[in-house]
């Protein structure tokens, strides 16, 4: 049987993507289109094309749909998980081992100087600091959403508390030399433990109501990067977690203040320079940390803050206990009572 030829004055569209009608008079004349982002088509000379479904995304020819691809710090194929797992495990190793070494030398004059109860909270703190960075890594639950925030403001509010209380511990040893003066009945190890106990239970309460409010959850982000789905922490009560942090940078502001009016005091008091060196490192880290955190997606924004907690937490660590570590290890000469540089 005899077939007319069907007429045409253009190729025909391949799949991936759609006829599009001309001013032409003639209903065979067409244009072809790609389809738009997030369409396919797979038929040839379509007249539309269709989207995808939420959790997929056309491949390259746009001729399919295939799954999104999930992005969240990875312990199996992301280096940066990788880098900052090694660095948790190195600092937290350092930091045990400035505690045995401070437990050895529980006695001696370095060790006791400023309050060494205090030492061991701030020790104990960093070390906590530096292991809930795991709580960052890998695929977020809920259960890790809530715990990952609420143990890093805890556990950074003591470390701050405890160099707020050796700050205050300088400044009322000081005040207690002058000659009739009222400030020696508060030299006591109690009014430092108070003060600890007081500043990092502010801290919990916060945490308790931020939970019982709005906790954090996890959630699916599908829009910020085309076939990406982003798996991450929804803060759920965005004023709960700028509290959590304003009041972390609160305490290092006040410590920072008091260290900063201290640090030139004679060599017997000379810990105050460390916490002041100490605190404006932590307040350097965190204020650069706000806007980059802001100003990132995905996994960069949870790396942004693993950073600032490594990189603060480490800042804490060297200039508080390296020159105390130098001591002991490197010039135990000065490590005994005789020493006018460190007197309990």
């Amino acid at each position: 049987m005899y077939k007319m030829p069907a007429s045409r004055c253009n190729a025909r569209c391949p799949p991936g993507s759609r006829k599009v009608p001309t001013e032409s008079i003639h209903v065979c004349c067409y244009d072809c289109a790609h389809c738009s982002e997030g369409e396919v088509s797979n038929a040839t000379d379509s007249d539309s094309c269709f989207k995808c479904p939420e959790k997929e995304w056309p491949d390259e020819r746009n001729i399919k749909c295939v799954s999104k691809i999930f992005e969240f710090l990875s312990y199996d194929n992301d280096a940066l998980a990788l880098i900052f797992s090694l660095t948790s495990i190195l600092f937290s190793t350092v930091t045990l081992l400035i505690l045995g070494h401070f437990i050895c030398y529980w006695e001696t004059p370095i060790v006791k100087a400023n309050n060494r109860t205090v030492s061991f909270i701030l020790l104990t703190s960093l070390l906590l600091s530096f292991l809930c960075v795991f709580l960052f890594l890998g695929r977020p639950v809920d259960i890790t959403c809530m715990l990952r925030q609420v143990s890093f403001g805890i556990f950074f509010s003591l470390a701050v508390s405890s160099v707020l209380a050796k700050t205050v511990t300088v400044c009322i040893a000081f005040k207690a030399t002058k000659p009739g003066s009222s400030f020696k009945k508060w030299i006591t190890v109690k009014v430092s433990n108070y003060l600890v106990t007081i500043c990092s239970s502010i801290q919990v309460f916060i945490c308790v109501v931020w939970l019982s409010v709005s906790p954090p959850y996890q959630e699916y982000d599908m829009s910020s990067y085309p076939g990406k789905v982003i798996i991450q922490c929804n803060e759920g009560c965005d004023i709960g977690f700028y509290s959590v942090l304003g009041y972390m940078g609160f305490l290092a502001a006040v410590s920072f203040h008091l260290a900063f009016m201290v640090r030139t005091l004679p060599d017997i008091f000379n810990e105050a320079k460390y916490i002041t060196f100490s605190m404006l490192v932590f307040c350097s880290v965190w204020i650069a940390m706000i806007p980059a955190y802001l100003s990132t997606r995905g996994k960069y924004m949870v790396a942004v803050e693993i950073f600032a907690i490594l990189a603060s937490s480490a800042g804490l660590l060297g200039c508080i206990f390296f020159p105390k570590c130098y001591i002991i290890i490197f010039r135990p000469e000065l490590n005994i009572k005789k020493s006018p540089c460190y007197k309990k």
